[in-house]
């Protein structure tokens, strides 16, 4: 994929799909470390152990529409063609956590991309799950949690309303300017 914002949205997808009712997004950049975290966190119904074991595979999924699942699988080839590194843990019925760390600097990592996009559609289209979206560069951290949202607004105010989704499009721009997506 051209843009990790990419594989952290291919990734979320699978939280939905796991059935996830919360979703934590951590975008870690250290330019002193050289180093870009990303870890995507859910409380959907996990993984087996043999499924966790095998799941970097292209040539496993538990989509019945097709043979192959490449999302996880390179999502874990970009990080590592990075000189960085890939983590996956899942237990069934608590959830699973996704890891991938690139060295900030290396040629081969792609650019961010449009974080704040791409998390924006994420969460207007599916305003029932929550997220939690936590951006740290260096040692500023912003946090947009959208349980938040929803005590200030009310339960019943959906998260995709139009307003509402303008509010969120422009606090995700204020933790994620567009200027990191080409860090």
């Amino acid at each position: 994929m051209k843009e990790i914002s990419l594989h952290i949205m291919d990734i979320v997808q699978n939280s939905i799909t796991a059935n996830a009712a919360l979703i934590e997004l951590f975008l870690n950049i250290q330019r002193c470390k050289n180093r870009l975290s990303i870890i995507i966190k859910d409380n959907g119904k996990g993984m087996s152990k043999e499924m966790v074991a095998s799941v970097t595979s292209p040539f496993v999924t538990t989509r019945t529409t097709r043979k192959v699942g490449l999302g996880i699988p390179l999502f874990k080839a970009g990080a590592e063609n990075a000189g960085g590194m890939f983590e996956i843990s899942s237990e069934l019925g608590k959830g699973t956590e996704v890891k991938a760390v690139y060295v900030l600097d290396h040629i081969d990592r792609p650019p961010i991309g449009d974080f704040a996009g791409t998390v924006h559609s994420i969460i207007v289209c599916n305003p029932g799950i929550d997220f939690v979206v936590s951006v740290t560069l260096d040692e500023r951290e912003e946090v947009l949690d959208t349980r938040e949202i929803r005590k200030i607004l009310g339960e019943d105010v959906p998260l995709d309303l139009p307003d509402v989704s303008a509010w969120i499009k422009e606090r995700l721009d204020e933790i994620f300017p567009a200027e990191y997506g080409m860090l």
